[in-house]
């Protein structure tokens, strides 16, 4: 097995346009060519993990969280992630990240927490906005269907639970070949007139490529004409966090104990419970007091996410009830859910979970 192949699947799937501009998703270590044995899925990257690779025969290791978030200007293993960096390049040992890609993908890091919590029909906290275009083409009435059809396949047109959007309009299109053109139709150096259909539909930007060479592979004429708008629309299957609603509302505390319960946490810091019931559940796998405002306005009941502040804790009031599960415990289920992803595709390829804890934070 090739890296190139892992990373094409994997990078098809949980695209890296996804990612916060922050982030340092994709390949961190490794070369394409490379020929994989075996792949280790982990939350962190620390020497336990090399260690458990090893002991695996695995030389990719597949992290939630990138083990080089910024730029090293030297490494001289003077700090932790030097010196396993250093190890890695060492033991030959590739290194992948999904992280803030996967965390805005919708069954994603999210979703899978939504499940093991029951929560029913999530939908995405804040969608991400500005990564939604629209494509507008002019095409002979004969070819619409074959130019639709290859947009569509290319992933263009996808609405929400709906596939194959577009609008369609009939028209006239001119045209005058000039010299050295080879004209689908019409005459060169007479101007000509044709029925044409206008098809428009809409695609995520990270697809633009691929939709403008269906596009063209597609169309019948040597020049295809068409335009591309950047839209402000939010796209609802991509974004951070999540909401949805229990099946049955729920006594706060008991709500609160149970997922102690599912999530083995030691122990769950939240604001004052006050007797409420609880059913329109809000979370963020991770870091997610950025999203504390959102929650409120969506009219969750609770909030559940890791690093809340000291000061973060005022902000809801008695509008709602804010939970710290913790970010190591909240994005846990993160390797089965990598794992699960593979191994659709790689069904007879070595893929292991890591059975290493790797959260730094203890509790007495």
């Amino acid at each position: 097995m090739i890296l190139s192949e892992f990373t094409s699947y994997l990078k098809s799937l949980v695209p890296l346009a996804l990612q916060e501009n922050y982030d340092n998703s994709g390949l961190l270590i490794g070369l394409e060519e490379t020929e994989i044995s075996g792949a280790l899925i982990c939350l962190d990257v620390t020497s336990d993990i090399l260690d458990e690779a090893i002991e695996k025969k695995c030389n990719l290791v597949i992290s939630h969280h990138p083990l080089i978030f910024s730029g090293l200007k030297s490494i001289t293993g003077r700090s932790e992630t030097e010196r396993l960096v250093m190890r890695a390049l060492k033991e030959n040992i590739a290194i992948y990240a999904l992280h803030t890609n996967l965390d805005n993908h919708y069954e994603g890091v999210n979703h899978i927490l939504c499940q093991k919590i029951g929560i029913q029909h999530p939908e995405i906290l804040r969608p991400m906005p500005g990564i939604l275009r629209k494509l507008v083409t002019f095409c002979p009435v004969s070819y619409a269907n074959a130019v639709r059809n290859a947009l569509f396949n290319a992933g263009a047109g996808q609405i929400g639970n709906y596939d194959s959007c577009s609008f369609n309009s009939n028209g006239e299109g001119t045209f005058r070949a000039l010299e050295g053109a080879t004209p689908f139709v019409g005459e060169p150096g007479k101007l000509h007139a044709e029925p044409e259909f206008r098809i428009e539909t809409i695609f995520p930007a990270y697809l633009e490529n691929a939709i403008i060479n269906a596009l063209k592979q597609a169309h019948p004429y040597e020049e295809v004409a068409f335009d591309i708008y950047t839209l402000n629309n939010p796209h609802h299957k991509i974004g951070a966090g999540m909401i949805g609603n229990l099946q049955n509302a729920m006594d706060a505390k008991d709500f609160l104990q149970g997922i102690k319960n599912i999530l083995h946490i030691g122990c769950i810091r939240h604001t004052e419970l006050k007797n409420k019931k609880v059913q329109r559940v809000a979370v963020c796998g991770g870091s997610g007091s950025f999203l504390i405002k959102d929650a409120m306005n969506c009219g969750a009941d609770i909030y559940l996410t890791g690093d809340i502040k000291y000061h973060d804790f005022f902000l809801p009031g008695d509008a709602m009830i804010l939970a710290d599960i913790g970010h190591y415990e909240s994005e846990q289920f993160t390797k089965e859910l990598i794992y699960t992803l593979l191994k659709k595709k790689f069904t007879t390829f070595a893929l292991f979970i890591s059975g290493s804890n790797t959260n730094p934070v203890n509790y007495l």
